[in-house]
């Protein structure tokens, strides 16, 4: 039987790089977006052309902000494909400015897709994850739940609390067998990255004179890690936050 994921924020970027490699990989994806039906429906198609023998992509549009969102997504995947193996908690959001500027609705709409929306789909698909003994849980953090960065301040604090929310969930989830890792992906050619080294020219130049990558990460090598994720045999792993960031933090 095949393996079924739920990939959110899986219209664009990372997360459509995800969905792609895990259908590649031979998984069900359940793909979860939010008012973005025509990209989120294209992923859809490019992941069943990968397997056209079998029913392999489904969609679903969500709005993450809403608590009732986390059990309608899991019941919707469950209904699909009869089962959930893998939760790639993905979907997220920016606001970018100076401390002292932001408002208490920037700083609720972050929290509530960043961190309260993985919480809470977390918890709703342990159900079918326990009912199959077992299941992985992968977090999609950041590079700057590490390190600190100006007119971040409030998108830091979320991704550092996923972090440290996947240490919690891993003690208490292994017995069950279900296994749960962060990944922190550094600075990454996405369309949102491309757009500010648009507003930001000299950006570019700063960030690799501080990568000894000496160039910025490709979405592809953040979907290879999560799919190495769901799929390796390595269990031992536990509750750790692979970064993916060109060597930024390491010195």
């Amino acid at each position: 039987m095949s393996k079924t994921a739920i990939v959110t924020g899986a219209s664009r970027g990372i997360g459509r790089a995800c969905a792609l490699r895990l259908a590649g990989a031979g998984f069900q994806v359940y793909l979860v977006a939010e008012g973005t039906q025509e990209e989120l429906a294209a992923v859809a198609a490019e992941c069943a052309r990968l397997h056209p023998q079998q029913k392999s992509a489904h969609y679903g549009l969500h709005d993450l902000a809403d608590p009732a969102s986390a059990p309608a997504i899991a019941q919707a995947a469950r209904d699909e494909f009869g089962r959930i193996d893998v939760l790639v908690n993905n979907a997220g959001v920016r606001i970018r400015k100076p401390f002292g500027e932001f408002s208490a609705t920037d700083f609720d709409k972050v929290f509530a897709i960043n961190l309260r929306a993985a919480f809470l789909l977390s918890q709703a698909v342990l159900p079918a994850m326990r009912a199959q003994g077992g299941g992985r849980i992968i977090q999609m953090a950041s590079q700057l739940g590490l390190v600190a960065d100006p007119g971040a301040s409030v998108y830091a604090m979320t991704k550092a609390a996923l972090i440290q929310l996947t240490r919690n969930m891993a003690l208490e989830l292994a017995p069950e067998k279900i296994i749960v890792n962060a990944v922190s992906p550094g600075p990454i050619i996405t369309n949102y990255y491309k757009a500010r080294l648009e507003r930001e020219p000299a950006l570019l130049q700063q960030r690799l004179g501080s990568l000894p990558a000496g160039r910025l990460g490709e979405e592809s090598e953040v979907a290879d890690v999560v799919a190495f994720l769901a799929t390796t045999d390595a269990t031992f792993m536990l509750g750790h936050n692979l970064v993916i960031d060109g060597g930024f933090v390491i010195h």
